[in-house]
């Protein structure tokens, strides 16, 4: 399951990773969030060793939804070496999920 992270644990986490990661900005109440999330976690099942995935709750951390830009949920962002290559915003298909894990891995 993908580790919650805040505002205190985002740089360690997700910047400062060895692995590319994935961050899933998400609610509680949002019917697509809940959707990506179950694709997110047969993903991690498949590629869990590789890449590492996180989730933001963007009600609770608000300030890392504005550091980022994240206007609405759930909005992916691929992460490697600290740098923000990727960004996929709305319900997305596993396929095409698959294909930026691809890019960055």
């Amino acid at each position: 399951m993908a580790l919650r992270i805040r505002e205190e644990n985002f740089d360690e986490e997700v910047l400062k990773s060895k692995l590319p990661v994935i961050v899933d900005f998400y609610s509680d109440s949002c019917m697509p969030c809940r959707q990506l999330g179950v694709t997110l976690s047969e993903l991690e099942e498949d590629y869990g060793d590789r890449i590492k995935f996180v989730k933001v709750n963007v009600n609770f951390d608000i300030s890392l939804a504005e550091r980022y830009g994240v206007m609405a949920s759930p909005t992916l962002l691929f992460f490697k070496e600290g740098i923000e290559l990727h960004r996929l915003k709305g319900l997305t298909k596993k396929e095409v999920l698959i294909e930026h894990i691809e890019k960055i891995k």
